[in-house]
């Protein structure tokens, strides 16, 4: 082959390799498409040992390779978490704390996290990213001090307590078991906080703890010194009519439309929708306001007589078999059919709607966690969002809901948690055992 015929060949076949060339990389480039985003969690700048750090990595199209995350504090830096991926994935979450080493204390810091992922132009910079976050440590946690007051509690009631803390917190309450209930800061910087004894625990396993948790996830508990006063509750046996179930259930059939029977309806309603109301209760608990709304004694539904009592614990027979067993959770005050049902105290309607086994149903909040229930009212005169006075009419009693005759089912919720309505009426406790802790305010 001549010069004059090679040259051309030589000339297409680089041309063909530029292309080429010109090709992968376009390829890379596009391939490998942005850098790997990356939000760490919690934004602030004050951290300890306990703050519990999350970071959410995604690289789309290419996969993530590596993650590490060093600490550094005058001059000295640590290399505390180091994750070599396996798979190539689009999106990993991590959650992680800072290292107890020795050679941090409080004070300035830095907090270095670099993410690599799988890139074609890794050479030229692409495909990582680095972040540095500075930081205050801070490892003191906070300091609880108590106002000290009465402390009786009855099985199934109400307490209460108000403590000042050191230092600004993110979570502040009281812990029963497995309950929490949230405590409010007023007007003097003291918190303030209503708590429970639930009707189902001993009062030998009664422990409440104030627990409060600063910016930084510094934790500090302080043991509440009760004395837990015991209740016995009445036991009823309840019979479950074909009548009741034929003109009952007829609510709840489109809730449970593979159920065949009247009496295989009530079983879902009497235990699944109850426990499903329970932890829609604890939702409603939340929505409170910061601040005490009521005064005074609560109003017990005028000229009424009381059928069944909070805590009674219930079996239920059909045709002589017991099919169920529950526990009442408020006290049924029956008068004349339809009677006005008067708003308990001051307060605010945080619920008013049909509510699944109580039937037609208002939740007044009364501020700091604090709220009454009135159920299966025949028919509702307030809405949601409603501002009420003690005193006025929000509805009438009916037979709505699991109900078996006229009667107003009224309720007491400390953060959702039912609570025994009787001491509410008291003027008494109240002022013993509530506003000794207010006024302290």
């Amino acid at each position: 082959m001549d010069k004059k015929s090679s040259s051309p060949f030589l000339r297409n076949a680089l041309i063909c390799v530029l292309l080429a060339v010109i090709g992968l990389g376009v390829f890379a480039f596009i391939r490998d498409g942005s850098s790997p985003t990356l939000t760490l969690s919690p934004q602030g700048e004050v951290a300890s040992f306990n703050t519990d750090f999350t970071l959410k990595i995604a690289a789309k199209h290419i996969g993530l390779k590596k993650l590490s995350a060093s600490l550094s504090q005058d001059g000295k830096t640590v290399d505390f978490l180091e994750h070599a991926f396996v798979g190539k994935p689009m999106e990993h979450t991590e959650v992680f704390r800072l290292p107890r080493e020795a050679a941090f204390k409080e004070g300035p810091a830095e907090l270095t996290i670099v993410v690599r992922t799988h890139s074609l132009l890794s050479f030229l910079g692409r495909g990582k990213v680095l972040v540095v976050r500075k930081l205050t440590l801070d490892l003191t946690p906070p300091r609880v001090t108590l106002n000290q007051g009465v402390h009786n509690v009855n099985q199934g009631g109400s307490g209460a307590v108000s403590f000042s803390v050191s230092k600004p917190v993110q979570r502040v309450g009281v812990a029963v078991g497995e309950h929490f209930f949230p405590a409010y800061l007023q007007k003097g910087n003291d918190y303030f906080c209503f708590f429970a004894m639930p009707h189902d625990m001993a009062p030998a396993d009664f422990k409440p703890r104030v627990i409060v948790r600063d910016l930084a996830g510094n934790e500090a508990t302080q043991t509440l010194y009760v004395y837990a006063i015991p209740k016995d509750f009445k036991f009823d046996r309840l019979t479950v009519s074909d009548e009741f179930l034929n003109d009952k259930m007829t609510q709840y059939s489109s809730q449970y439309p593979q159920e065949q029977s009247p009496l295989d309806i009530y079983k879902r309603v009497n235990n699944d929708l109850r426990k499903q109301n329970l932890g829609e209760l604890q939702r409603i608990g939340q929505d409170t306001a910061n601040a005490t709304l009521w005064s005074g004694p609560f109003l017990r539904l005028p000229n009424a007589a009381g059928r069944a009592g909070f805590g009674d614990q219930r079996d239920y027979f059909y045709n002589g078999m017991k099919i169920d067993h529950q526990t009442h959770m408020g006290v049924d005050l029956a008068s004349l059919a339809n009677a006005p049902v008067p708003a308990a105290n001051d307060g605010r309607v945080v619920l008013a709607e049909f509510f699944g086994i109580y039937g037609n149903c208002v939740i007044i909040d009364h501020g700091l966690g604090l709220q009454s229930l009135y159920s299966h009212l025949d028919s509702m005169d307030v809405a949601k969002g409603a501002e009420v006075k003690k005193g006025q009419f929000i509805g009438k009693t009916g037979t709505t809901g699991l109900a078996g005759g006229d009667h107003l089912h009224f309720g007491i919720l400390i953060s959702g948690v039912q609570v025994s309505p009787v001491e509410w009426w008291d003027e008494h406790w109240i002022k013993d055992n509530v506003l000794r802790h207010l006024n302290k305010q």
